[in-house]
C-alpha cells in the first residue's frame, strides 16, 4: 500500500512532467477584476468556459460595481445570461452575493475564503477560483477536473469535493497549489478526458495507477 511519503513523491514527479508539457497552462476564463471572476466562475458551474467568456464580454462592460448586480432587474438578467445553463439558479446567486458584498464589505468582493464562502450560493470551489487567480494567493480549485483525475490518479479516494481539497493540500507544496489546478485543468481536456481518456498518449502513464483504461 502506498504510503503518504511516496504519494508525495509520486505526485512531486507527475507535478513536474505536466509542468513541462502545459508550460501555458492558466485560467482561460477572462477578467479584469475580482468581481468579474467572481461572477464568471459563478457561470462556470456546468458550463464550458469558452461559453462564459462569450457573454461575459458584453455583461462586463454593462455591470462594472457589485451594486450594479444587487440592483439589477432578474428577468433581464436572466434574459442577458440566457445561453447559460441553470441562468435563473445563477442570476439569484450573483445577485444575491452582490448585495451581501454592497451590504457587509463596502462593495469589494472578500480576499479570504471564510468570508467568501460566507456568501449565499458561494462555496470553496468558487472562492478558492477568486483568492487564486484574482488576488494571488494560493489555493487548489477542485473543478471537475481536478475531481476525475485525482480519483483516477489515486491522489485521493474521497468523494467529497472540500476533502479532495484538503487531501491535495497536505500532498502538494504551497507554492504549487494554484498551479496544480490549471495543470490539471489543462490535462483534462487534452488527454485525461472524462470519456475516452487517451492513456495510451498520457504523460504521466507510468505514474497512474489505473494502466487498464481503455485508450484511443
Amino acid at each position: 500500500m502506498e504510503s503518504v511519503k511516496q504519494r508525495k513523491e509520486r505526485l512531486a514527479a507527475i507535478f513536474l512532467i505536466l509542468k513541462s508539457r502545459y508550460p501555458d497552462a492558466r485560467l482561460e476564463l477572462e477578467f479584469k477584476t475580482p468581481l468579474d471572476l467572481l461572477v464568471a466562475s459563478i457561470l462556470a458551474a456546468q458550463c464550458t468556459d469558452e461559453r462564459v467568456n462569450e457573454v461575459t464580454g458584453s455583461l462586463f462592460e454593462k455591470y462594472r460595481a457589485a451594486s450594479d448586480y444587487a440592483n439589477a432587474d432578474p428577468a433581464l438578467f436572466e434574459r442577458e445570461i440566457g445561453s447559460i445553463p441553470l441562468f435563473r439558479k445563477k442570476t439569484r446567486s450573483i445577485i444575491n452575493a452582490c448585495k451581501e458584498i454592497v451590504l457587509n464589505n463596502h462593495g469589494e468582493v472578500p480576499s479570504d475564503i471564510e468570508a467568501l464562502t460566507s456568501l449565499k450560493g458561494i462555496g470553496r470551489k468558487t472562492a478558492n477560483l477568486v483568492i487564486s487567480s484574482a488576488f494571488g494567493k494560493p489555493a487548489i480549485v477542485v473543478d471537475t477536473h481536478v475531481y476525475r483525475i485525482s480519483g483516477r490518479l489515486g491522489l485521493s479516494a474521497e468523494t467529497d469535493r472540500d476533502k479532495i481539497e484538503f487531501a491535495l493540500m497536505e500532498l502538494l507544496p504551497r507554492e504549487n497549489w494554484s498551479e496544480f489546478g490549471h495543470l490539471l485543468a489543462t490535462f483534462g481536456r487534452d488527454i485525461c478526458r472524462a470519456r475516452a481518456p487517451k492513456c495510451r498518449s498520457c504523460p504521466v502513464e507510468n505514474l497512474c495507477p489505473r494502466l487498464n483504461l481503455p485508450g484511443d
